[in-house]
């Protein structure tokens, strides 16, 4: 009887482990269907799978123009007069006291100009104006602006400072060491370039070096011109012939111009190159990047 009960049980796990065996081979092809019904396995992304969020620094902003707007309604505004440059210097700065000054004891400001912002901290700014008289008078004054998070609004948060005007800078040496002759080949170019450019005698594409191009001042403003003085960086516009083609030199020219009002002494920096035996303008320097490389 013991053994017969052994025996039974062994059978019993025959069954079930078939059964068992059975079932996975069956779930098999019914696991690979669910799977393509399914779609593609999606993989949550790793931390390092994620886009890296590009930072731009936001350009502070210059509130120059918001204090030169205040200073030129302040000056020009009273506290016991309900103008309307008085309104506006309130709602600019709404809690900064207007003058008080007597009718007719100052003159208005001719100009109004900043001239300095400097940025003191997150959002603070202090600005030099400067208020120029037509009596030649001359005032500089420091305004406190403060301006938000986003730049886009300012306040003048105190009431502007008459201060000393800003030192001038000491002047470094010119590059311009080398003296050019008036009566050489290039001066003469000079001069005759300045004459179409400034005066209309001429046109001023025939003085200028292939693929520059520069717009002749249309109308022409001057009668007369000079050429009062050439300088150069190289020594090669010194010499009495004009040089093998494709030499550069940069010179500053001090040229005179004359119109009905008078005379007006001009300085021009210019970059010239040899060619085919003449000198040719390549280049308009003085504070504009027109007519071509430097």
């Amino acid at each position: 009887m013991a053994a017969g009960a052994r025996l039974e049980k062994m059978r019993r796990r025959v069954r079930l482990s078939r059964l068992a065996l059975f079932t996975a081979i069956a779930a098999g092809p019914v696991a690979l269907g669910v799977a393509v019904v399914s779609g593609p396995t999606t993989v949550a992304a790793t931390p390092s799978d994620k886009p890296t969020p590009v930072r731009t620094a936001a350009a502070a902003a210059d509130p120059a123009g918001y204090a030169q707007v205040f200073v030129d309604v302040w000056l020009r505004s009273s506290a016991d007069a309900e103008s309307a440059q008085a309104r506006l210097a309130q709602s600019l700065a709404p809690d900064v006291d207007l003058p008080d000054l007597v009718a007719g004891a100052q003159p208005k400001p001719a100009t109004v100009t900043a001239v300095r912002s400097a940025q003191q901290g997150d959002g603070e700014w202090a600005v030099t104006v400067a208020a120029q008289y037509v009596d030649g008078r001359l005032r500089f004054f420091v305004v406190p602006v403060s301006a938000d998070a986003s730049g886009a609004s300012f306040t003048v948060r105190g009431a502007p400072a008459v201060v000393a005007g800003p030192a001038r800078a000491a002047v470094g040496e010119s590059p311009y060491g080398v003296s050019v002759a008036s009566d050489g080949d290039l001066s003469l170019a000079l001069v005759e370039f300045f004459g179409a450019y400034l005066t209309g005698a001429g046109q001023v594409d025939r003085y200028l070096a292939p693929g520059v191009t520069l717009a002749a001042l249309s109308p022409a403003p001057y009668v007369a011109v000079s050429v009062q003085q050439v300088s150069a960086v190289e020594e090669a516009a010194a010499v009495e012939q004009v040089p093998a083609d494709g030499a550069k030199v940069r010179v500053l020219v001090q040229v005179e111009a004359r119109d009905a009002d008078g005379r007006w002494p001009l300085a021009y920096e210019l970059a010239l190159l040899a060619r085919s035996g003449r000198w040719e303008v390549a280049g308009l320097e003085s504070g504009t990047a027109q007519g071509g490389a430097r």
